[in-house]
């Protein structure tokens, strides 16, 4: 019985030596192939793959940014110069630097009062809503975990309305020709505050929640905005209807002026928020133990997403699809970083805001197409378009 025993007790130990000394198969296969997939199996000769795709999207991240500056900067220009009296480039600029004075020459007087008082206040009112809107956009989806959020989800904008709509309906007029503007703005943070309210339990807040709230709330102000409509005479009707629709057709310095700083300071306040933002993309619990306070920041965004939207839907009117399609498009061309994304998103929104209100005042001269309408026209395609795209690619929903 001595020597099986023996060979018994040798066994185990010659077994695993061998496997272990002569295993080329799961060397070859822990190696490369790991590697090649953007492992952390060692380095490759051209550099760890996995490095090379941040640098691939900082790349595209530069590209965009600049892309994104020349084209607000050309838009900016072509937009101020064209409509009914026609003003070249040329003097565009040489009337700007000569104002800042930088050389350049004054125009006369009919060109110098259409550019100053009529163009330029809309084409900066146009930029600083729509940078509002796509950052807003931007903003939410993060907060979300959501793609396909936007700043209406928790009803800022029909809160707006809301208020502009029963200004407008009761004749208010205790701020003057700023009332709809000032009841509009108000009933935006007042109706964020509510949903907020009502979704938070137990200390804290959860998604479902807030959407869910969002909708019940977004229903609650279609009724009243129709209850208001019911009592309105017919030239209320024709102004709630022209204010629902969007435009920027009452663009003056004043009203610049007046959503400069909420934009100023939500877009200022927005990109300090990127890493959190990245760290909530790995899921609530995983942020909590990276040390994000995931309550907090919420409630911070929250805030900040509603002085943003706010503040552009109480001088433009309800302008869709900005703050949805610009953060989707550009996430889609360079990855999901915050860090690029909320900057880019505001100004891919100003581009396309500024785009839009050009078309509305051109396409159909001397008429003028409403802005929130044409920005729907051309988003909603587009967003069917999205959905597809992503169905098809994840295979269905189910």
């Amino acid at each position: 019985m001595t020597a099986p025993i023996k060979a018994a007790a040798k066994a185990p130990v010659k077994t695993p030596v061998k496997a272990s000394a002569s295993a080329p198969d799961d060397g070859a296969r822990t190696g490369p192939p790991r590697a090649a997939d953007g492992g952390n199996a060692g380095p490759a000769p051209g550099g760890s793959p996995g490095r090379s795709v941040p640098r691939v999207r900082r790349g595209a991240a530069a590209l965009l940014t600049a892309g994104l500056v020349a084209a607000l900067v050309l838009l900016a220009l072509v937009s101020a110069g064209i409509g009914a009296y026609e003003i070249p480039v040329t003097d565009v600029l040489g009337s700007v630097a000569h104002r800042a004075g930088l050389g350049g020459s004054a125009l006369d007087r009919v060109a110098e009062s259409v550019l100053w008082n009529v163009r330029l206040p809309r084409v900066v009112l146009a930029l600083l809503v729509g940078a509002s809107l796509g950052c807003a956009g931007a903003l939410m989806q993060g907060v979300f975990g959501n793609p396909l959020a936007e700043p209406g989800v928790i009803g800022i904008s029909s809160g707006a309305a809301v208020g502009a709509v029963a200004s407008i309906a009761f004749g208010l007029s205790f701020f003057g020709n700023w009332t709809v503007t000032a009841c509009a703005f108000a009933a935006g943070l007042a109706t964020v505050v509510l949903v907020y309210a009502l979704s938070r339990s137990g200390g804290r807040t959860e998604v479902v929640t807030l959407i869910l709230t969002g909708i019940a709330v977004n229903a609650f102000a279609g009724a009243l905005i129709g209850l208001f409509l019911f009592f309105a005479d017919n030239a209320q009707v024709t102004q709630i209807t022209f204010w629902q629709l969007g435009s920027l057709a009452q663009a003056t310095w004043p009203k610049v002026l007046a959503v400069l700083p909420c934009a100023l300071l939500g877009l200022a306040f927005a990109p300090f928020s990127a890493r959190k933002l990245d760290l909530l993309a790995l899921g609530e619990r995983p942020a909590r133990h990276l040390g994000v306070d995931v309550e907090r920041l919420r409630l911070a965004l929250v805030l900040v997403v509603a002085l943003l939207t706010a503040a552009a839907v109480a001088v433009a009117g309800i302008i869709t699809f900005v703050g949805l399609l610009v953060p989707h498009l550009l996430r889609m061309a360079a990855g999901p970083g915050h860090r690029f994304l909320v900057p880019g998103s505001a100004l891919g929104g100003a581009v396309v805001l500024v785009a839009a209100d050009l078309c509305a005042r051109t396409v159909a001269q001397p008429a003028e197409l409403p802005l929130g309408v044409l920005t729907a026209l051309l988003g909603s395609p587009f967003f069917f378009w999205l959905l597809r795209r992503t169905r098809r690619r994840q295979g269905g929903w189910a």
